[in-house]
């Protein structure tokens, strides 16, 4: 099988990518290098096999209609996009371009040029805004939902907050939209937090490999001040981590009739919920440091709580996450010691 991976130098499709280069399979990596550490994954991605590389951005329609045009991918996993709210709220006409416009562009050339070719979106949680509706309590170290331990499932309502939701949330719909009009083989997959190795954090996003990070520079005495948290730390999401995340847009190629037009909610499940207070906690015994941080404004439309159901997803597609986030959360932490070490 062609594989077409756009943002493939990313956190998500840098780890898509490998997989497909260790299945032996013929993969064209998009990218606009637009992230600071792309150019690591890549000397990373050369080391795993031979790929076609495009330096291109998704915004530039023209080219975007003649790689599809010549490819003629069997699979494209759409991993592309501005992915932090803040920087939505800062420019939100350039979050609008990439989200929605570069989405339109694929699958207008899908469309055009290649309508067989499975396309895999990668939305967000966001789009269902702050959900300040559910029931919540408020326990020491985390938010409870009440009555359910199960999650919340693809029957919640859309509610597009901060130009990052709204951008998403188009961009999903579109995608949706192309199945039901034009019956394009096309999915979407609203992910809660994926976590793992090839994941460069900042304060804006990755915020379970942020907190690791920090964790580790309070180990090494590179990080003296207190750590800010947004919000007072009891937010909870379920996190997945990055090969479990991996497994299941491969386990979509196979079954893609029963899941054309249909988004699905993916996280880690209750099991894998995880609160940021929880996770200082366990990073001060994994790391035998102790965490000072200072409480600060919560985000713009933060959500309270998100874990995923997962039901659906595991009945139609047959997948569960495998790794638990304490086994998840060592392996990070290793990846990233590694990379600190070579800069110390």
């Amino acid at each position: 099988m062609k594989f077409l991976i756009t943002g493939g130098l990313g956190f998500l499709g840098s780890n898509l990518s490998q997989k497909v280069l260790r299945e032996k399979e013929e993969i064209i990596v998009l990218d606009n290098f637009s992230k600071i550490n792309c150019k690591n994954n890549l000397k990373w991605l050369k080391k795993n096999g031979n790929f076609k590389l495009i330096n291109q951005d998704v915004r530039n329609q023209k080219k975007i209609d003649n790689i599809i045009k010549n490819i003629i991918p069997d699979v494209i996993f759409h991993t592309a996009g501005q992915t932090a709210v803040t920087k939505s709220i800062e420019n939100p006409r350039k979050d609008f371009e990439i989200n929605v416009g570069g989405t339109i562009n694929l699958l207008e050339a899908i469309r055009k040029y290649s309508p067989q070719t499975i396309l895999v979106y990668s939305s967000t949680n966001k789009v269902y805004g702050d959900l300040k509706y559910l029931s919540l309590s408020e326990g020491d170290m985390r938010y409870h939902l009440n009555n359910s331990q199960d999650g919340l499932d693809e029957t919640l309502k859309l509610d597009l907050q901060t130009p990052y939701g709204c951008s998403k949330g188009a961009a999903d719909q579109y995608v949706l939209d192309y199945a039901s009009i034009y019956g394009l083989r096309t999915t979407v997959f609203r992910h809660s937090a994926i976590y793992g190795p090839r994941q460069y954090p900042s304060f804006d996003q990755g915020w379970v490999s942020w907190f690791c990070l920090k964790g580790l520079e309070i180990k090494y005495k590179i990080e003296k001040d207190k750590i800010k948290v947004l919000g007072n730390g009891k937010q909870v999401r379920d996190v997945l981590y990055v090969e479990d995340a991996v497994n299941l847009y491969f386990n979509a190629i196979s079954k893609i009739e029963n899941i054309k037009g249909i988004p699905l909610n993916i996280g880690g499940g209750f099991e894998n919920s995880l609160s940021i207070l929880e996770l200082i906690s366990f990073l001060e015994k994994e790391l035998n440091i102790d965490i000072n941080y200072e409480i600060d404004q919560e985000r713009e439309a933060d959500q309270k709580y998100f874990v995923s159901e997962n039901k659906k997803v595991k009945d139609i597609l047959d997948w569960k996450p495998k790794i638990s986030f304490h086994h998840g959360l060592k392996k990070l932490i290793i990846w990233l010691e590694s990379n600190l070490k070579s800069d110390i």
